[in-house]
């Protein structure tokens, strides 16, 4: 049997703020649990802070769905990149995550939901994003939303600072 907390009440997607940081690299380290890759390096709350507070306006946008009691439920991160084969911006989901007990009650749609806004307050017309394809139930989630998808696959190439 799978227990799951019922979130009680509406949660509130928002910007996140300084004093939520602690708990979002908690979650972004959950999150990287759960997609079996390996936690994030110290001092990763060190580097959100320049990336979503250092400028203006920021380099990364981060959401945070806060319970009824204030707690975080989960985040979602994004940023504008660019499509050479469009020759036109677009707004990159490069997280979307909710603690398993938050899962099934809503809060992922109104995140998304606040990532699109996003994109419209950005003059943006398209949102992209990649997911595992181990990760039934993310497909499932963005299928329902009527998203598409592009089979490729994603290569990191460490650069030498040397």
């Amino acid at each position: 049997m799978n227990e799951r907390e019922d979130v009680p009440g509406p949660a509130a997607v928002r910007h996140a703020r300084p004093e939520d940081l602690p708990r979002v690299v908690e979650l972004v380290a959950e999150h990287a649990a759960y997609e079996k890759a390996a936690p994030p390096a110290p001092g990763l709350a060190d580097r959100l802070a320049r990336l979503l507070f250092g400028a203006e306006p920021p380099r990364l946008r981060c959401l945070v769905a806060a319970l009824p009691d204030g707690t975080l439920a989960g985040y979602a991160t994004c940023a504008p990149e660019l499509s050479t084969w469009d020759g036109a911006e677009y707004l990159h989901m490069d997280c979307l995550y909710l603690t398993e007990a938050s899962r099934g009650h809503g809060l992922g749609p109104l995140l998304t939901a606040a990532v699109q806004s996003e994109a419209r307050a950005l003059g943006l017309t398209e949102i992209q994003w990649q997911t595992p394809v181990w990760n039934d139930g993310a497909i499932r989630f963005y299928d329902r939303l009527g998203a598409t998808s592009k089979e490729k696959r994603r290569y990191a190439l460490p650069v030498d600072q040397a």
